[in-house]
């Protein structure tokens, strides 16, 4: 209860000061820019979510596109996380619409069934822009009912990073890390009882959740995630959810397991401080982590339950909307930024920079990422994961608008069984709360 209402306040805090904040005048005719011709440019405006690194690295691909084209001005507005920048969409009148938005998957079907949103098909059919060269299960992130509404841009997955040091000190293979929730319940008994540290986390998030259940290949929601029709039930309480849960709390109760918090960098400082062996984290913050820890960092695949056939990672990230309250002039300027976007050479710089993964197949021939790729060789085991997920539903993760909600109930649902409730009974309530937002 106290998630929700904070979240209510957070959200309804945006919300004033964004109208207070809104001009009459459209964000989209900034001014000024002019190509080498002499003509103006085309000048537009996209809002989006990337700070820290990652937004000076997305401002220099802004600055390098705007350089080399002769019509076309891209003014990059930061306008918070993903949350904030879909409630300030959602408080501005059609006038302050940008003509980019980018956006993470949670919001897709909200944005796809919006009435500001021009689908990415209609500018794919009109040009016949061959999409064969992006990455099949990305495309299938953003596809609903054989239509692409946006184009993705950044895409993760979420892996498991683990101190090799730790391991060799302990007697474990540092080339072989742990691939079932058996094998890392070994392995951080064997850790706590040689050092003292605790074995394996990782924060309190719902997204974490949602990657664990598709590796095992189960549905979120029924009718196919929602994908070949609209979600009436859960499955979060079925077996495979009920794995995840029951292998939580057996840690938890041993102290092979802690809880750390429900930020993402929560446990990432008591990694980097060699206080714990294992955690699982989002592909994108891994060149970080390697930069950062004073030990050889390693890097796997989501773990399965024994016996269990791993399915791969659903995607992450975000995608790059293009609105269709502006001229048709201002919407072809966004597609053309779009399409330098997803061209090999700007996913391979991108994807070295961060730790993303790109999006295009081509881009991992690209030199800026093959060398990025020898020197931190953990950033593979992502575009690993990835080749060799499958574009099913199950993969694709939950289609509802409801999905940063549901996360919500799962994250709280999760702390419970750390407090001490049965996970069964943590999982059919959490269910129960679902399926009501789902009716």
């Amino acid at each position: 209860m106290k998630k929700f209402s904070f979240l209510f306040i957070a959200l309804a805090s945006i919300l004033a000061f964004t109208l207070a904040g809104c001009s009459n005048d459209n964000p989209s005719s900034v001014s000024g820019a002019k190509g080498d011709s002499g003509k103006d440019k085309t000048n537009i405006e996209l809002w989006h979510s990337l700070s820290g690194d990652n937004g000076k690295n997305f401002e220099k691909i802004v600055d390098e596109f705007n350089k080399q084209s002769d019509d076309v001005h891209v003014k990059a507005v930061y306008q918070g996380g993903y949350t904030d920048t879909i409630t300030k969409i959602r408080a501005v009148g059609d006038k302050e619409v940008p003509a980019l938005l980018q956006a993470s998957g949670t919001n897709r079907k909200y944005l796809a069934e919006s009435d500001f949103v021009k689908p990415m098909q209609d500018f794919i059919d009109d040009e016949k822009f061959d999409t064969s060269g992006i990455e099949e299960n990305v495309l299938n992130r953003y596809t609903i009912d054989d239509k692409l509404y946006s184009m993705p841009f950044s895409s993760s997955n979420a892996i498991m990073l683990y101190n090799k040091d730790m391991f060799k000190e302990v007697g474990l293979d540092p080339e072989s890390a742990p691939a079932t929730y058996e094998d890392i319940e070994v392995a951080s008994k064997k850790i706590k009882d040689k050092t003292g540290n605790v074995g394996f986390s990782f924060a309190t998030i719902g997204w974490y959740f949602e990657e664990l259940l598709a590796n095992q290949g189960e549905l979120y929601l029924d009718q196919d995630n929602g994908f070949s029709g609209k979600p009436t039930k859960t499955l979060v309480n079925e077996e495979g959810g009920q794995k995840i849960f029951k292998w939580l709390d057996k840690m938890n109760k041993v102290g092979t397991f802690k809880n750390y918090g429900s930020n993402y960098e929560d446990p990432r400082a008591p990694f980097l401080a060699g206080q714990l062996a294992m955690y699982l984290d989002s592909s994108a913050n891994v060149r970080t982590m390697v930069d950062q820890a004073p030990f050889e960092v390693g890097t796997a695949p989501l773990p399965v339950p024994k016996g269990v056939e791993p399915n791969g990672a659903t995607v992450g990230g975000n995608s790059m909307y293009i609105t269709n309250k502006l001229s048709d002039e201002e919407q072809q300027a966004a597609w053309e930024f779009i399409k330098y976007t997803v061209s090999p050479k700007v996913q391979a710089e991108w994807a070295a920079a961060t730790g993303y993964f790109p999006v295009t197949k081509d881009a991992n021939g690209e030199s800026a990422l093959t060398e990025a790729y020898d020197k931190y060789p953990q950033m593979k085991t992502a575009v690993e994961v990835n080749s060799n997920t499958p574009a099913t539903p199950e993969m694709s993760g939950p289609l509802s608008d409801e999905g940063e909600q549901f996360r919500t109930i799962i994250e709280a649902a999760q702390e419970q069984v750390y407090e001490g409730t049965d996970p069964k009974k943590a999982l059919d309530d959490a269910a129960k709360k679902i399926d009501e937002l789902l009716e």
